[in-house]
């Protein structure tokens, strides 16, 4: 049975185009003009999957309420930004309502279909139990490969797709010192320097959330990062 991915984009051509590309990848897509649309057809029937525009309509913000709301909703539904509005301030707030992972409109569909089967892939190992040699244990954190799921001391880290990737890629190899071409490459993200900073940057802050004493990636000047055996 094919996987429901709902698209909220209030461009009629933009929306008409992503419907058939999704399509023809073999999902069953329905788009969405608006916040109020999306929510009247959610209230029926929830997508395994909604692909999000920040500005819908009249609304500048639209997609951050839907997102919120959704949130609210269903805790587990994998929800993903797919916007211009790509700077720094926009990825993080929309990342603090709680999506999983925030693009830019500029995104190959390779890419865009990766993420979203990323993230089904990880819905769906959710719900089976975690295998014993998917599972690396650093200290207080613990990782599940499978589920792409991260906890510390017991309490889920809330990361993005591209954010677990990031963390598998330090804590596989602790005290190794890992680039931002391997960041980039192990995540499936062509972004720029300043792009993986920010990633970085997120993820300690989720991190510390749980643990202000939170101390384990470390930056290596002109190399990159590395997680520490202190973690």
């Amino acid at each position: 049975m094919p996987r429901h991915i709902a698209i909220v984009e209030d461009e009629p051509l933009i929306r008409a185009n992503y419907v058939e590309a999704l399509a023809r990848l073999g999902f069953e897509v329905r788009g969405h003009a608006s916040r109020p649309a999306a929510q009247a057809a959610f209230a029926q029937r929830l997508p395994d999957l909604v692909i999000i525009d920040v500005g819908l309509g009249d609304e500048p913000e639209g997609g951050f309420e839907l997102c919120r709301t959704l949130r609210a909703q269903a805790p587990t539904l994998p929800i993903l930004f797919l916007t211009a509005r790509d700077s720094d301030f926009d990825v993080i707030s929309g990342l603090r309502l709680g999506a999983d992972d925030y693009l830019a409109k500029d995104v190959s569909l390779h890419q865009l279909a990766a993420r979203i089967n990323a993230l089904l892939r990880r819905m769906d190992a959710l719900r089976q139990p975690a295998l014993a040699d998917s599972i690396i244990s650093q200290g207080p954190l613990k990782l599940e490969a499978e589920r792409m799921r991260v906890t510390w001391n017991d309490i889920d880290v809330p990361l993005t797709v591209t954010e677990f990737w990031m963390v598998h890629t330090l804590v596989r190899f602790p005290g190794h010192v890992k680039s931002r071409d391997q960041l980039m490459r192990d995540a499936q993200v062509v972004v720029d320097d300043a792009t993986i900073t920010s990633h970085i940057k997120r993820i300690r802050k989720k991190f510390l959330a749980i643990d202000p004493a939170f101390d384990a990636i470390d930056t290596v000047h002109g190399a990159g990062y590395r997680w520490s055996s202190r973690g």
